[in-house]
């Protein structure tokens, strides 16, 4: 039996007998002979197969002629024939005689979905939506980046932890958990690992990263919010100042860009008609309150009054960054502490500031990072506060108790960075299986 080849690898082997396997994109089935497009999860090539004719010219109806005209778009073969090299042939200069084809699975001839379908759509029928090679690229992509990622992280003696998604109480705000039944009390999702990333500086780890689910109990139907995403997360001991986490924050975005520009950036171009841009460093920094004058003075006027950015000045200050430095990030600093989590340090010199940032990549918000505040009389002080009572926060207080060394990191959503990436219009294209306030299924 010949060994199945991947479409991929066809090229770089001679002409000879190979067998491929893969479901059926276009059958045009001629008099004289039949040809079929057929792809696998790393390509397309043609299939040929001459139709046979009696004396009379007429076809004779004979296999895999027969299997052939039957074939429905979608369907699964596996198929056997002569590779041959053409410079002819538009699909790669290469097709397959066929000798063969065996179907492993007919699909019903109608398909639910196309090329103009909407979204919605597209996404109730995403298996079918995902065997498009820009969708198939796309999770090639997730994958490079979080490997380069990873292999930062694992140079350089960090530690992976898995955190649970399942809580007693809540992380940050209650007023975004999702609240489940745990064995006649309650439990809730964890909208993020912040706690326990800051459990293993206690825990004398120094180094950590997790990348995994996180939930946000968010009725937002923005084209970027999603109630359930992957986060990737990182913090880090032993640091000075938020500066550090924003400079381990650029590493790890240089390392991840670059690795996705040298594997796929020829595609990305063909496909997307996106060059990837590897980012100079170091990234631009911007005080908040400077950055909201600098958009005031493009003829936007930021109308919150929370001390926050809002969307469109979130464009507005990328699109000047853009102009004046060449770069698609900046660092938004200097935030209000009324607008931060209890947990990120104060500015020595003005309590009102917090050591924080957001980081802002083609106009969107992609991640938010700090320095904690490690001084459990200051944490107990700024949780009073915001209005918690410390007994609700006892388990996560106690890690500050026993000594713990100054720390610092971030939390960046995978889905925003992938879709800013590759200027898609929405998160749901860049998901594999999206969740928002509608959508539970498939």
């Amino acid at each position: 039996m010949t060994e199945r080849v991947l479409i991929k690898d066809l090229s770089a082997l001679d002409d000879g007998t190979v067998s491929v396997s893969g479901w059926v994109e276009t059958v045009r089935d001629q008099k004289k002979v039949q040809f079929v497009v057929l792809r696998d999860e790393s390509g397309a090539v043609q299939l040929v197969n001459p139709r046979t004719t009696d004396a009379d010219g007429a076809v004779v109806a004979d296999e895999p002629a027969t299997t052939i005209s039957a074939l429905s778009q979608g369907s699964f073969i596996t198929v056997t024939g002569e590779l041959k090299h053409d410079e002819r042939v538009k699909l790669g200069g290469i097709e397959i005689k066929l000798a063969s084809v065996e179907v492993l699975s007919h699909a019903i001839p109608e398909t639910p979905i196309a090329a103009d379908s909407s979204l919605d759509k597209r996404m109730d029928w995403r298996f079918l939506d995902l065997r498009h090679p820009k969708q198939n690229l796309i999770f090639r992509i997730q994958t490079t980046f979080e490997h380069a990622l990873r292999t930062y992280w694992v140079e350089r003696d960090f530690i992976e932890i898995h955190t649970p998604k399942l809580m007693a109480s809540a992380s940050e705000s209650r007023a975004e958990l999702f609240e489940v039944e745990y064995f006649g009390s309650k439990a809730y999702l964890a909208q993020s690992p912040q706690f326990f990333k800051q459990m293993a500086q206690s825990a004398g780890f120094g180094k950590i990263f997790e990348i995994g689910p996180a939930f946000r109990a968010d009725p937002s139907f923005t084209s970027r919010h999603a109630t359930e995403f992957t986060s990737v997360d990182t913090e880090i001991s032993w640091i000075e100042s938020h500066e550090d986490v924003m400079n381990l924050h650029e590493d790890l975005l240089v390392a991840g860009f670059r690795a996705v520009k040298e594997k796929h950036g020829e595609e990305i171009l063909a496909m997307f008609d996106v060059e990837v841009t590897v980012p100079t460093q170091p990234f631009p920094r911007i005080a908040l309150a400077e950055a909201k004058e600098i958009v005031k003075e493009r003829g936007y006027e930021v109308p919150r009054e929370d001390d926050d950015m809002d969307p469109e000045g979130e464009r507005q200050i990328a699109a000047y960054v853009k102009e004046k430095f060449g770069h698609e990030f900046v660092f938004l600093v200097d935030y209000s502490s009324s607008i931060r989590p209890f947990y990120h340090m104060r500015h020595a010199d003005d309590a009102s500031l917090t050591n924080s940032y957001d980081l802002i990549f083609n106009g969107t918000e992609i991640s938010t990072g700090a320095q904690r505040e490690h001084r459990i009389d200051v944490l107990i002080a700024q949780a009073r506060e915001k209005g918690m009572e410390p007994e609700e926060l006892e388990f996560y207080l106690d890690f500050f108790r026993y000594g713990v060394p100054s720390h610092g990191g971030f939390g960046m959503g995978l889905a925003r960075v992938l879709m800013l990436m590759l200027h898609q219009a929405s998160i749901r294209e860049v998901t594999y299986l999206f969740r928002g306030p509608t959508r539970l299924l498939p």
